[in-house]
């Protein structure tokens, strides 16, 4: 077994890895077949990493596509149990237009996916196995974790307009602090309003730096219950000896189609994230399922950019030491 191992390619040995964490917790093989109807991601296309989609006509006339999205064909294709838990993990490729080369590739990607009846414990379990994922692949690695009804609630707290809101959000999602400041003084918001929404820019950190800080985002009743399911997700993290999270409100998935817990996981010098997921209620409603839902992606394909005897040595955009604030050093790939 030994030498069959040191012959797999580092994707290959990734995967097999990744295999043993979920089924080790309980997660189910889920197989698939590489197309599904055009329609499916045609009426989704934002919630596509990449619109580009490659088609062709099946024998009966209807028009199918080679799967770009490994989520939207389980989703489509499992019964819809709102009142128990299902656990599927898989290792797929999907077929995107890839960033580097601007043309279609087939791409690794392995994953989980839980719907059903998702407690906080299930989103939590789901969290800490993505932040273990990136431990499997790198000994330098970073869980990115946010919580979109913080982000949203505090500017729909304010006087902002629905396109003032939209932009902000967009700038988050770019750590851009001084167009946010912008938009909110244009917007008209006070001093201290316009402090508030930058401060979903610049706090960020380990669980034990930040706690104190997210209080203050506590500005209404949805804001609060949001802080509360934040907080317990992070000490339920810190309890399972997840090290390599940090709160970070930049990670701002699509609002159409996700909710709450949102994250991404990095590794040193690979310049994407490797891992994203986050709870999905709101595509499980678009595509009429009663069942709540999380998961996430991992990006083998992305591996490859790692030279190998560079993959356990570097340092990454790590979170500030415990007890500490400040970004000073942090790298941002």
């Amino acid at each position: 077994m030994e030498n069959l191992y040191s012959v797999l390619t580092r994707v290959e040995r990734a995967a097999f890895s990744l295999r043993g964490l979920y089924a080790q917790n309980g997660y189910q093989k889920y197989r698939m077949s590489k197309f599904e109807e055009y329609d499916l991601y045609a009426q989704n296309k934002d919630f596509l990493v990449s619109e580009n989609v490659i088609t062709f006509t099946d024998t009966d006339g209807r028009l199918m596509a080679l799967k770009p999205d490994v989520t939207l064909s389980i989703i489509k294709n499992s019964k819809d149990l709102p009142a128990s838990l299902t656990k599927v993990y898989y290792n797929e490729n999907v077929y995107r237009v890839s960033k580097g080369t601007n043309s279609f590739q087939e791409i690794p990607q392995a994953g989980i996916e839980c719907f059903g009846n998702v407690t906080p414990s299930a989103v939590s379990e789901v969290v800490y196995l993505a932040a273990k994922s990136l431990t499997l692949l790198a000994e330098e690695t970073v869980l990115l974790v946010s919580h979109l009804d913080i982000v949203w609630g505090v500017l729909s707290a304010f006087a902002l307009s629905a396109e003032g809101k939209k932009e902000i959000f967009r700038l988050l999602g770019e750590k851009n602090e001084q167009g946010v400041k912008a938009i909110c003084q244009q917007e008209g918001l006070s001093q201290q309003q316009t402090a508030l929404v930058c401060r979903l820019v610049t706090v960020y950190g380990a669980p034990a730096s930040v706690w104190e800080d997210l209080d203050g985002f506590a500005v209404d009743d949805t804001t609060q219950a949001a802080v509360v399911q934040l907080k317990a997700l992070l000490s339920d993290l810190t309890a399972r000896g997840a090290t390599n999270v940090c709160v970070d409100f930049s990670v701002v998935n699509d609002r159409s189609y996700y909710n709450g817990v949102a994250f991404k996981g990095f590794i040193y010098g690979i310049p994407s994230g490797v891992v994203s997921g986050g709870q999905y209620d709101k595509l499980m409603q678009k595509l009429n399922k009663k069942s709540r839902a999380v998961g996430f992606a991992v990006y083998l394909g992305e591996l490859d950019k790692l030279p190998e005897e560079e993959a356990n040595e570097k340092d990454v955009k790590r979170c500030p030491p415990q007890g500490q604030t400040g970004r000073k050093n942090l790298r941002y790939v």
